[in-house]
C-alpha cells in the first residue's frame, strides 16, 4: 500500500475519505478542510498494536457526510518500515503527535476533530499539548491520562523484549479477550488479525516510548473544546472509573459508557459508538 513522506521525513500510510465516501489519500492531492455545512474533518488515531482498519465501522458510518482521515501510526500497519528502508522507530512518545501534525500539514487541514482509542487517546492528549490551536474537539476512548507506575513501565519494557524475541502470536492470543470481549466474536476476529499482522519491531518501539510518556492529567482542565469520553463497560485496561475521572475535569465533556464492550467499543458496538460520535461532532460544529 502506498505511503507518503511527510515534512518531518517520516513515511505514513493514510486514507483521506471525502464527504462522498471517497478514498483520496494515498498520494498528494488537493485537499479541503471540510465542506460548508459538514464541519471540520475528523481524524482518528488507532491504538496498540493495531492499524487504521480499526476505524472501518466509523469510516463506513461517517464518511458519507464528513471528511474522515485515518492513518497507520509510525511502526504499524503500512507505516511499518519496509526492509532496507529508513523509517526510524519512535524513541519519544511525542514522535507520534509530531507525525500527526506533519500529516495535517501535508493534507492542508487547519483544524480537525481529533479522536483516539487507548494509546491513540494518549496521542490525542499529547497533541493537545503540542498544537491545541489545530484541534476543534477531542474524542478520548478507553484511554487513561496518567503515566505508568514503575511496575507498569517495567512490564511494557519486558513485553517489548518478548515481542522482539517471540513475535506477536503468543501476546496477541493472551490479550485478545481483554481487547474485545469474547461475546463480540466478529470484532475479536478483526482485532486478532490486526495484532498478528503488526510489526514486532514497531510495537516494541512504541511500548518503550509509551512507558516514558508524561502525565497528561494536568492537561485536561485546559482542553476547553467539546470533548467526548467513551469507555466499554467491561474494559479492564482502562475501567469506567478512569473515564469518569477524565469526564469530571474536562470543561466541556460528555461521558458515554457502552454496555457489552471491552477495550474497543468502536469495533464491538459500532452503532452505539457512532451515535455518540455523531452527537459529539454536532457539538464541535
Amino acid at each position: 500500500m502506498p505511503t507518503n513522506r511527510l515534512s518531518n521525513g517520516i513515511r505514513l500510510s493514510y486514507d483521506d475519505h471525502d464527504d462522498h465516501g471517497g478514498h483520496g489519500g494515498h498520494g498528494d492531492h488537493a485537499s479541503h478542510d471540510g465542506r460548508p455545512g459538514q464541519g471540520v474533518p475528523l481524524v482518528l488515531v488507532h491504538g496498540h498494536p493495531f492499524d487504521r482498519s480499526l476505524w472501518d465501522p466509523q469510516v463506513r458510518a461517517l464518511a458519507d457526510t464528513r471528511r474522515v482521515i485515518t492513518f497507520d501510526l509510525r511502526g504499524y500497519g503500512a507505516s511499518a518500515a519496509p526492509e532496507g528502508e529508513a523509517n526510524a522507530p519512535v524513541t519519544d512518545f511525542g514522535d507520534f503527535a509530531r507525525d500527526l501534525l506533519a500529516l495535517l500539514d501535508h493534507l492542508g487541514v487547519a483544524r480537525c476533530a481529533l479522536g483516539g482509542v487507548s494509546m491513540g487517546g494518549q496521542i490525542v492528549m499529547d497533541a493537545c499539548v503540542r498544537f491545541p490551536e489545530r484541534i476543534a474537539g477531542v474524542l478520548l476512548a478507553d484511554t487513561s491520562p496518567a503515566t505508568d507506575t514503575e511496575a507498569g513501565k517495567a512490564f511494557r519494557r519486558e513485553t517489548a523484549e518478548r515481542l522482539l524475541a517471540e513475535g506477536m502470536k503468543g501476546y496477541a492470543e493472551e490479550v485478545l479477550h481483554k481487547m474485545a470481549a469474547p461475546y463480540n466474536e466478529e470484532a475479536a476476529a478483526h482485532v486478532l488479525r490486526m495484532m498478528l499482522a503488526a510489526s514486532p519491531e514497531g510495537a516494541a518501539a512504541a511500548l518503550r516510548a509509551r512507558a516514558e510518556r508524561p502525565d497528561y492529567r494536568p492537561v485536561l482542565p485546559g482542553v476547553t473544546v467539546p470533548a467526548l469520553v467513551v469507555v466499554g463497560r467491561d474494559d479492564t485496561y482502562t475501567p469506567v472509573a478512569d473515564a469518569e475521572a477524565m469526564h469530571a475535569v474536562l470543561p466541556d465533556s460528555r461521558l458515554c459508557v457502552i454496555e457489552r464492550a471491552a477495550h474497543l467499543p468502536n469495533l464491538e458496538r459500532p452503532q452505539e459508538f457512532n451515535a455518540a460520535v455523531r452527537d459529539w461532532l454536532a457539538r464541535v460544529a
